[in-house]
């Protein structure tokens, strides 16, 4: 199965995934430059070891997954200041463009209308740059 692809094939979590991928302008590793020059918050939700193996996102700010929708919810006294326009685009970015769909769906519901995620995640943007550099 292709990173950015999920079957139909009746497993709740990748009904889950469909539906919550329903609402969102996915992007696409080589537009997400394009997008951070326009103001796009990009966060990477990865693990710290996969961050160690891997490396940074550059421009990206770091969010623990399990605490992404507190740091980013403007109603929350724990947010970050960052997290003060509900109508800035945030793409969320995970390992691999799974959890992150889920996240963005999330980040959505709570008021974050343009919230939306990086398809293939880290790995595909990473992909992307070796073959071009």
């Amino acid at each position: 199965m292709k990173q950015c692809e999920t079957p139909d094939d009746g497993v709740a979590i990748n009904r889950l995934l469909l539906e919550s991928r329903i609402g969102l302008e996915r992007v696409h590793p080589s537009d997400l430059e394009r997008e951070m020059a326009a103001g796009a918050l990009v966060i990477d939700t990865r693990p710290v070891d996969q961050r160690d193996r891997d490396g940074d996102l550059p421009g990206a700010v770091v969010i623990d997954r399990n605490v992404l929708e507190w740091r980013l919810d403007p109603s929350s006294p724990h947010r970050l200041s960052i997290a003060d326009d509900p109508a800035r685009r945030i793409v969320v970015v995970c390992n691999e463009g799974y959890s992150s769909s889920l996240a963005a769906h999330t980040l959505q519901r709570l008021g974050l209308t343009r919230a939306t995620d990086l398809i293939g995640g880290f790995q595909a943007w990473a992909a992307l740059r070796t073959l071009s550099g």
